[in-house]
């Protein structure tokens, strides 16, 4: 995915209120908005490398974003919105999936809950153009993805969460529940990153979602992880590269 605002380089020295960055750059600092809620824990060190996106939005309350910061062995993205795009863009073309030939982006699951992609094999009156909706799961077969942003790393082994995640071990219990309707479903963590090669839920920092996630893979949920390639104006899902899922 090229991103297509100007993309500049500048030091790293803070972030504050969790959603706000200040960054060095051309001898002043600029604040810069932080896309991301998790804690990005082992990711920020004051004096790092790190770049940020320019946006002339004059609604905008404010014109920068920040989208990666360097670690000694890798880039690290810290644009969580940039995850699904990635997934999204990797199937269509050709890299996932390749036996489903319908997609949907965003699909309400329920009342409360909506369910990042959905991808089916067209059959009968299913359409691989059709916009799909709840009253649909009880006629067809789905299978459901659930996409996360991975952008902690520890000597070469990704984890995820890097915060104690309630809204996450939800969704692992919404996937279950659509498992257990007939459906396959599948967790994929993007690591936004180029130095991991293996990858883990983080059970020193929220057992809870590791127990769960053991036990939604025993019932059938797929776990996939999937590397990166991390460019100062693009980031690509990399389909060559592989990453293993132990858990």
């Amino acid at each position: 995915m090229k991103i297509e605002l100007p993309v500049q380089e500048g030091t790293f020295k803070k972030r504050y209120k969790r959603f706000f960055a200040d960054i060095d750059y051309q001898d002043e600092t600029i604040t810069a908005h932080v896309p991301i809620s998790g804690s990005l824990k082992g990711c920020l060190e004051e004096g790092q490398a790190c770049r940020f996106s320019v946006s002339d939005d004059p609604k905008r309350k404010l014109p920068y974003t920040l989208l990666m910061v360097k670690s000694p062995s890798s880039w690290v993205g810290v644009n969580t919105n940039l995850a699904n795009h990635l997934v999204w863009e990797a199937y269509q073309a050709g890299h996932l999936w390749k036996t489903f030939k319908g997609g949907q982006k965003e699909v309400k699951i329920s009342d409360k809950s909506r369910i990042d992609m959905v991808v089916w094999k067209p059959k009968g009156e299913l359409k691989a153009d059709q916009k799909i909706s709840r009253e649909d799961f009880a006629n067809s077969k789905f299978h459901f993805v659930e996409i996360k942003n991975v952008t902690m790393c520890e000597e070469g082994t990704a984890k995820f969460p890097d915060a104690v995640t309630t809204r996450g071990q939800k969704h692992i219990d919404e996937l279950v529940e659509l498992l257990e309707q007939g459906h396959s479903c599948e967790f994929v963590f993007v690591v936004q990153r180029q130095d991991a090669k293996v990858f883990k839920p983080a059970d020193e920092i929220d057992p809870v979602y590791g127990r769960k996630l053991r036990e939604a893979k025993k019932k059938g949920l797929k776990i996939t992880a999937l590397a990166c390639k991390m460019k100062k104006n693009e980031v690509q899902i990399d389909p060559e590269t592989k990453i293993k899922v132990v858990l």
